[in-house]
């Protein structure tokens, strides 16, 4: 139990490593190549929905939806989330699309407390307010002017959070591959008729690029999948927002980024430490429900 306990923590700390260099894929590419951030989407979720289909195909499981709406609400917004996210990565630095990235759980509480009676907590409430500091120092660092590229990463949080609450509404009807299954077919789909003068047969530097980020990106989700199996939800969110740190700390190590001022650490910490609090109340919350 102790050694599932251990690969539960190393697959989703190894989720988070692949989710960042998914994103650092993007920068290196552009020393080279010109690959659209929507080719790089295209690219991920046609690999990931090979991935599943096969998948499924050798273990006889049928795609079949049970509630269509859940998973279309999932579907276009993890879409437009991830999108939002490599657009970021594109335009600014691969540490502040990677922290905006991960400010979702903040706006969950967000949506929550407006929606969700029950799920209403004065202490989440606090905690959304110091994020939102954070988040003011990361896109206009020392007080400085916005630099309305960061909107990118914003945005890519914002749908993000929508993505994970129509996750828990699809959950609960659908299997984890039946949700892979349609997400990933339908978003390359999306992305392909939304983007279709963007993306055409690759040449051989093209293919190494998207093969690569395509590579990471479904293989962080599959690890986070894997490593959820075996550890709690709060140590699984903790450990997932650990990107935030990694992207500020590796970014001028494997991508030449600027480093992060005092103040950009700052907010960067201040992010962290909220999507800790949150995940620990919400947990706490469940708990009470079941009693």
């Amino acid at each position: 139990m102790k050694l599932q306990y251990a690969k539960g923590w190393a697959a989703v700390f190894a989720s988070a490593f692949f989710f960042y260099l998914a994103t650092a894929t993007i920068r290196w590419a552009q020393s080279s190549v010109s690959i659209e951030p929507a080719f790089f989407v295209f690219g991920r979720f046609a690999l990931g929905f090979v991935v599943v289909a096969l998948s499924m195909a050798i273990q006889r499981r049928s795609p079949r939806v049970h509630r269509a709406r859940f998973l279309a609400g999932r579907t276009i917004s993890n879409t437009l989330a991830v999108f939002f996210f490599y657009q970021a990565v594109e335009t600014t630095t691969v540490a502040n699309a990677n922290i905006l990235n991960m400010t979702y759980p903040i706006f969950v509480a967000l949506i929550a407390w407006f929606f969700v009676r029950e799920q209403r907590d004065g202490v989440a409430m606090v905690m959304v307010p110091a994020a939102f500091a954070g988040i003011w120092l990361i896109v206009a660092p020392g007080g400085g002017q916005w630099d309305w590229h960061n909107g990118w990463g914003l945005a890519s949080g914002i749908t993000a959070s929508f993505a994970i609450i129509f996750l828990n509404l699809t959950r609960k009807y659908e299997s984890a591959e039946t949700t892979l299954f349609h997400m990933f077919g339908w978003g390359a789909l999306i992305i392909w008729g939304m983007f279709h003068d963007r993306i055409h047969l690759p040449n051989a530097a093209e293919l190494y690029y998207l093969s690569l980020c395509s590579i990471f990106g479904v293989g962080g989700q599959y690890l986070l999948t894997y490593g959820f199996r075996y550890v709690t939800a709060v140590e699984g969110s903790i450990i997932t927002s650990m990107r935030i740190l990694l992207a500020a700390v590796l970014g001028p190590l494997m991508v030449a980024d600027p480093a992060l001022t005092p103040s950009g650490w700052l907010g960067a910490v201040l992010i962290f430490l909220a999507n800790v609090v949150l995940a620990v109340r919400k947990t706490r919350q469940a708990k009470r429900a079941e009693l």
